[in-house]
């Protein structure tokens, strides 16, 4: 997998899913089919994308049945079209019925994250630009759904509250200043930790500017805004910062925010706004052992 997944953390969300979906079993299949009806099908794309999930389907199978096979025919980050096979399922059919729509749940929402950040990723290849995902991510599907934004070649922002810390207008109106919310969190956090600040205005832009701060979110600025923020930070910032872009990042403003020279643009969209990408899993004749 393109960077580590937990295992141990995707195996108990697996169990848990798995009993969320049948917490007492399958009665259809359980009355219909026994472990010695054996079968075998095919995952079929049904729209091109860029695939995502097949192992983790692979491995939803180990956790109901191990007798079920995959063989894979295309791999997580691979380019899919309509009509490519891109494995094959076989086993007792009682068990890959069990896990048939959570598998395919889980791949095609990661085929369709992938998918679009790859078109993300593509629209500003010319330039030393990152597109970064955010927290907008399904509850309890952040590490696979910012898996699948690395498998399309984008790149992770902060994965919790915990990771960083990012200092947004909440948190300076509580705090009273720019300053005075850096000051603070500089007396408490560890030497280690990077701090990003939120502004949205070029006063405030002054004002962190002089606070040592690692990285600046510059928050809904129109592209000749955040070309003079560019300039700005140049001219007077005593040490490197980081600019990270953020706030109405279509696909079509992409490459014009990268060409005024910001660092990381975030776009929420990658992840809260997804459309699955179409895979079915098609048997064939079953054959009683």
């Amino acid at each position: 997998m393109k960077g580590a997944i937990n295992r141990i953390e995707l195996e108990r969300h697996i169990l848990a899913w798995l009993e969320e979906d049948m917490p007492f079993g399958d009665v259809t299949t359980d009355a219909l089919l026994d472990e010695t009806i054996l079968g075998s099908g095919a995952l079929i794309a049904k729209e091109s994308g860029v695939l995502c999930g097949i192992e983790i389907f692979e491995l939803i199978y180990e956790c109901i049945d191990k007798k079920v096979k995959i063989d894979k025919k295309k791999s997580d980050g691979m380019k899919i079209e309509a009509g490519d096979v891109i494995g094959e399922i076989s086993g007792p059919i009682a068990s890959i019925l069990k896990g048939e729509r959570l598998g395919l749940n889980i791949m095609q929402r990661l085929s369709g994250i992938a998918s679009k950040s790859q078109i993300y990723a593509e629209a500003v290849k010319q330039y030393d630009t990152k597109i970064v995902d955010t927290r907008k991510t399904t509850p309890g599907l952040r590490s696979l759904e910012k898996y699948a934004v690395r498998v399309g070649g984008c790149t992770n922002h902060r994965y919790s509250l915990s990771d960083a810390v990012m200092i947004k207008d909440n948190h300076i109106a509580g705090a009273g200043s720019i300053t005075e919310a850096v000051q603070r969190v500089k007396a408490c956090i560890p030497h280690t930790a990077k701090i990003e600040v939120e502004v949205e205005t070029f006063n405030e832009l002054r004002e962190v500017i002089h606070t040592g701060v690692d990285i600046i979110l510059l928050d809904n600025m129109t592209t000749e805004q955040l070309r003079r923020a560019v300039r700005f930070v140049k001219e007077h910032a005593k040490k490197a910062i980081s600019l990270e872009a953020s706030g109405n990042m279509t696909l079509e403003r992409l490459p014009e925010v990268a060409a005024t020279g910001v660092d990381i643009i975030s776009v929420g969209a990658l992840t809260h706004s997804v459309n699955a990408l179409d895979i079915s899993l098609k048997f064939e004749k079953p054959v009683v052992k």
